[in-house]
């Protein structure tokens, strides 16, 4: 029997699951699929009684996928069973040409896992007519993740890991045992951030492909040590192939979005103010830095930017933008009080989105000052602050390079400059580990 099926008629797929009689728990599904989940049951195959970790990797248009199947088999097995989905996938307007990768890549995935049996089980869903509208990442991975939860569900086990990846991102050999053994030290952490690497030297790319990356994780390092400079309570990486999830969490908050691309960045939003967040520092991902057009944003378009564009200095936020920042988180807890010292670029911004009014909502709603700021920043979000950053980019302060940006953040951090952008990096990876 095949170890998974794929079909769009839901009627089909539910005399096919009758047939096997091993799926009547589906008569008495959760609340999660019922109400949220865009597919039947894909699997047609009963998980091992102690599934503790799957992994979701989204799969569109990829030639290469073999070493990532790779990496993750060289893991070093957790006490956990493991399961990786692959959810190979298309919009229904897809070219000609990317069907037939999506079916070259699925042939020789399935040749690859048919020489490669062990412990970690292989599963390749083929999604090649989601519908235009919502074709993309972000129901790829939530194809992924909810079916995901059918697995756990068929174990009872509601705190089960998922694991988000990209089919073009490679991990050290202890990423399964270190994500095992993350959740069971941090038992009340919802889900985390894992920490990633680039490659920034090598021969797999060309040396302007490594010098634009370097910068490019330069500027998310950047971005993410100026928000916790200015005492926010959300500095946390958002990047989609290394973060991941326990299964109840995920279902609470009514899984992944559909988003054509940002999609790690607004679910990773509902998860980080739900409290005891967490960050794995162990282990490490390893993102390619490889040119892309298949999200309109994110690493692969960065990179054929820079390219395109044939730059040698990556632009970054204005470090007055996180230093305005911070005395206005600072200022936070007095505004429970009325007074008001709040920067002036930052005012400028909280008149275009009705402070006055919120304010008085979350003061309204708040039992103490303690309470108060708690509320008030799940009103100020990171959504909001990325605004208020492209706010004071436009009417203050402009970009300034990367280098400039983030060796200025260093010394307000207390540490010594870096001479070049390598070493720069190589710095804020030792301060994010």
């Amino acid at each position: 029997m095949e170890s998974f099926f794929c079909t769009k008629n839901p009627k089909d797929t539910l005399a096919l699951i009758g047939m096997t009689g091993r799926f009547s728990y589906l008569r008495n599904m959760n609340y999660y699929i019922n109400r949220f989940s865009v597919r039947e049951q894909l699997i047609n195959e009963k998980p091992n009684n102690d599934l503790g970790i799957v992994v979701v990797i989204p799969c569109y248009n990829e030639p290469n996928l073999i070493p990532l199947l790779q990496s993750l088999y060289d893991c070093e097995k957790p006490k956990c069973n493991v399961e990786i989905i692959v959810v190979i996938n298309a919009s229904e307007d897809a070219k000609e040409v990317v069907l037939q990768q999506n079916r070259k890549t699925l042939i020789e995935a399935e040749g690859w896992r048919n020489n490669h049996q062990n412990d970690i089980q292989f599963y390749f869903i083929e999604e090649s007519y989601l519908p235009k509208k919502h074709a993309g990442v972000g129901l790829a991975r939530k194809i992924g993740m909810d079916e995901a939860v059918r697995r756990f569900e068929l174990v009872n086990n509601h705190q089960g890991i998922i694991a988000c990846f990209d089919a073009d991102a490679l991990c050290d050999q202890n990423y399964l045992v270190e994500l095992e053994n993350h959740f069971e030290k941090n038992p009340k952490s919802p889900a985390c951030s894992i920490h990633f690497e680039h490659p920034i030297a090598g021969n797999d790319f060309s040396k302007e492909i490594y010098n634009g990356i370097t910068q490019y994780e330069l500027h998310l390092r950047y971005y993410k040590n100026g928000l916790a400079y200015a005492g926010l309570p959300y500095a946390f990486h958002t990047i989609g192939s290394s973060m991941a999830v326990r299964s109840e969490t995920y279902q609470k908050q009514n899984g992944m979005n559909k988003r054509k691309a940002g999609e790690d960045f607004y679910f990773l939003q509902k998860l980080i103010p739900l409290g005891n967040f967490t960050e794995l520092k162990t282990t490490k991902v390893i993102p390619s830095p490889r040119v892309s057009d298949r999200v309109p944003f994110g690493t692969g378009k960065a990179m054929q930017n820079w390219l395109d564009e044939e730059k040698q200095e990556l632009f970054s936020y204005n470090l007055k933008s996180f230093i305005d920042l911070k005395q206005f988180c600072k200022t936070v807890p007095e505004l429970h009080n009325d007074k008001n010292t709040i920067p002036e670029t930052v005012q400028g911004f909280l008149k275009t989105i009705d402070f006055e009014e919120n304010l008085a909502n979350i003061k309204k709603n708040s039992t103490s000052q303690i309470h108060f700021v708690e509320v008030f920043f799940k009103w100020f979000n990171a959504f909001k602050v990325l605004k208020y950053m492209h706010f004071a980019r436009d009417n203050y302060y402009p970009d300034m390079t990367v280098f400039e940006g983030a060796n200025e953040l260093l010394e307000l951090m207390g540490k010594a400059k870096q001479e070049s952008n390598i070493e720069l990096l190589k710095k804020y990876r030792e301060i994010d580990c």
